[in-house]
């Protein structure tokens, strides 16, 4: 670790300690639980996704380029969470080596609360050319009821 010198305020020794990141081994496994969170975080924070609302439906587009059809899981949960998932792989060759690897691999996630007029029983889910097209239909609104005249007795 690089020691900076002449700078012996307090208030800069301070700072310097909270920028100052452990290695893995001075980490250990007992972090495990929160490297997997931040990962999750990073996962979900790096699949960006447009959530449009028509008069009578919502749609979710996600750009996932490079991910198989079966690498990609849409699913309801609570009845009200609408939960996006998959994997994109890393693509192996035995006599290649990466220079540069810019392109996420591995996990994501997104989860989105639905409103209470989207109907979960009507879920489209359309993959094409490296795109997720999510489609919700709403629920319409009630009829409004006409007024009911009580008899007196």
């Amino acid at each position: 670790m690089m020691r900076i010198t002449g700078l012996e305020n307090p208030l800069f020794s301070a700072l310097h300690q909270m920028l100052e990141t452990p290695t893995e081994q001075e980490m250990g496994s007992s972090n495990a639980p929160a490297r997997a969170h931040a990962q999750e975080a990073n996962a979900m924070a790096s699949t960006p996704t447009d959530v449009i609302e028509y008069p009578d439906r919502y749609v979710f587009v996600i750009d996932m380029p490079g991910v198989k059809i079966t690498d990609i899981k849409v699913r309801v949960e609570d009845k009200k969470v609408l939960v996006i998932s998959g994997e994109r792989k890393k693509e192996e060759e035995e006599e290649a080596k990466y220079v540069r690897m810019e392109r996420r691999v591995g996990n994501f996630m997104r989860k989105f609360v639905l409103p209470d007029n989207a109907n979960t029983d009507e879920i489209v889910a359309v993959y094409q050319n490296g795109v997720l097209i999510v489609t919700i239909d709403k629920v319409p609104p009630p009829e409004p009821k006409e007024p009911k005249n009580i008899d007196v007795k």
